[in-house]
């Protein structure tokens, strides 16, 4: 068995967009076990972190999340790597991709890279970043959970959905893309079964 894994699903999130106390939850990183509770709404924990931000928080724009959704291939050539999909959301970027690299190196590389090119269209004040400190990098070793990662991030983008013509038979390889379709996942295929955007 190889000692890197089929696949890896990245996701981060924009600067300032998820504090510790935001209702939705957060984790400490000292505290990342599955047995570590999940920080819950606190508006007092939030309020001291969103004063202690240095920059104003960012939310991205439907541009920006269609133009992230369109490096997504460029990135992942630029850094040697197989791309699978990506999706962006208002405050968090989901990025799927093969690499012989260690997933963490990975994820930083592909947030410098995203953020130095949406700095080109939308520069940031001195200093200031695109994305959160951090992030989370999901091992992928089975074709399943591969195909169930590509439609869970395939249903989050901005810029319409990616179908692949032969996930199972011969890898993620060859992409259409502009119409949305739902998926009937099988085991080891996804079939479309409505082309209506």
């Amino acid at each position: 068995m190889s000692d890197r894994p089929l696949a890896y699903h990245i996701t981060f999130g924009t600067y300032g967009a998820r504090l510790h106390g935001d209702p939705r939850g957060t984790v400490i990183r000292e505290l990342n076990r599955i047995t570590d509770p999940i920080i819950g709404n606190d508006p007092r924990w939030r309020q001291k972190e969103i004063e202690r931000l240095k920059f104003p928080s960012v939310e991205l724009t439907l541009d920006m999340r269609k133009k992230i959704e369109s490096l997504g291939p460029a990135v992942c050539s630029r850094g040697g790597w197989t791309f699978h999909n990506i999706a962006a959301g208002r405050d968090h970027v989901h990025l799927l991709l093969s690499a012989d690299a260690e997933g963490n190196a990975v994820r930083r590389w592909a947030k410098t890279w995203l953020g130095q090119e949406l700095s080109r269209t939308w520069p940031l004040q001195d200093g200031a970043t695109w994305w959160a400190e951090g992030g989370s990098v999901k091992w992928i070793w089975d074709q399943r959970y591969l195909e169930q990662a590509f439609v869970y991030i395939d249903q989050q983008r901005a810029s319409g959905v990616l179908r692949n013509a032969g996930l199972c038979e011969s890898g993620i390889s060859r992409w259409e893309s502009g119409t949305r379709f739902a998926y009937n996942l099988h085991p080891c295929r996804l079939t479309r079964t409505s082309s209506a955007k």
